[in-house]
C-alpha cells in the first residue's frame, strides 16, 4: 500500500508522540548500534540518534524513506522487508513502534528480528494488540460490505500477549515483560475518523475504486458517531501491546 506522508505527519502526529514512551522504555545509549524497524518518516529515529547511539532506519514503504531522508539527511534510512532484511552487523538492540501489525507473517519477522540481534541484544516493541480498532474496522467492513456485497479479510496482526510471547520465545527471544492495555486515542478535527480510515485502512480496502472507498468511509464515519465520537471528539479504540524481550 502507498502511503500519504504528509497526512501521516500532519493528522497522525500522535504516533510518534505515543512512541516516545516505548522509546523510554528502551534508553538508547551512547555508542549503542540500534536498528528503529518500521521508522515511518525517521522522527523517532532521530531521537534514538540524539541520545548518542548509530542507528539504521528500515521502512518497506518507499514514501515513507523518502520522508525521512529528506528530513533528516544526516541519517542512514533503508527500504527493506521486516520480513526478509538481513544486515552485515549485529545491533544492540531493535526499536519498533505502530509498524508490527502490518506484518505478515509474524513469524518471519521475528526470525529476523533475532537475527539481528547481539546476544544479549534487546527488543523493545509497541503495536495494535488484540482488539484493537475492533469497533472500527467492523464499521469499515460492514460499511463496503453494504456498498459492494462483498467482505474484505482483515489484513492486520493484533495478537494476544501470549500468542507473541510464544513466537518470541521460539526464536530465542526471552520475554522480560508485556502488556496489553486499551488506549483509547484522540484524532484531530472533526474530520479525524474519515483521516484515519483514509490513512489506515487501505489495506482492508485495496482493489475498491476510490468511489467504494470514500461511499464506504462515509458510511462507517455515521455508524461509530454512535460509539467513537464523544464530547464532540473522535476516539480511536486502540489497544496496544508492548513488548521487552532478549536474546538468549
Amino acid at each position: 500500500m502507498q502511503w500519504n506522508t504528509s497526512l501521516y505527519d500532519a493528522k497522525h502526529s500522535f504516533v510518534t508522540k505515543y512512541g516516545e514512551d516505548v522509546l523510554a522504555l528502551l534508553a538508547p545509549k551512547a555508542g549503542e548500534r540500534i536498528l528503529d524497524l518500521g521508522c515511518g518518516t525517521g522522527h523517532l529515529t532521530q531521537q534514538i540518534a540524539a541520545a548518542g547511539a548509530t542507528v539504521l532506519g528500515l521502512d518497506s514503504s518507499p514514501e515513507m524513506i523518502e520522508a525521512a531522508r529528506r528530513e533528516y539527511p544526516s541519517l542512514e534510512f533503508v527500504l527493506a522487508d521486516a520480513t526478509t532484511f538481513a544486515v552485515a552487523e549485529k545491533f544492540d538492540a531493535v526499536f519498533s513502534n505502530a509498524t508490527l501489525h502490518w506484518v505478515k507473517p509474524p513469524q518471519a519477522a521475528v526470525k529476523r528480528i533475532a537475527d539481528a540481534l547481539k546476544p544479549a541484544g534487546r527488543f523493545v516493541a509497541e503495536f495494535g494488540g488484540t482488539g484493537n480498532v475492533a469497533a472500527i474496522r467492523k464499521a469499515v467492513r460492514s460499511a463496503f460490505h453494504e456498498i459492494a456485497g462483498e467482505d474484505k479479510p482483515d489484513v492486520y496482526y493484533f495478537p494476544s500477549v501470549g500468542e507473541y510471547a510464544t513466537l518470541l520465545e521460539q526464536h530465542g527471544l526471552e520475554v522480560q515483560a508485556a502488556w496489553l492495555f486499551d488506549r483509547p486515542t484522540l484524532l484531530e478535527g472533526d474530520d479525524g475518523m474519515t483521516n484515519w480510515i483514509k490513512m489506515f485502512s487501505a489495506g482492508m480496502l485495496r482493489g475498491a475504486t476510490t468511489d467504494q472507498i470514500n461511499r464506504a468511509t462515509a458510511i462507517a464515519e455515521r455508524t461509530l458517531r454512535t460509539s467513537n465520537y464523544q464530547d464532540g471528539k473522535w476516539i480511536a479504540d486502540y489497544r496496544r501491546i508492548r513488548i521487552v524481550a532478549i536474546k538468549k
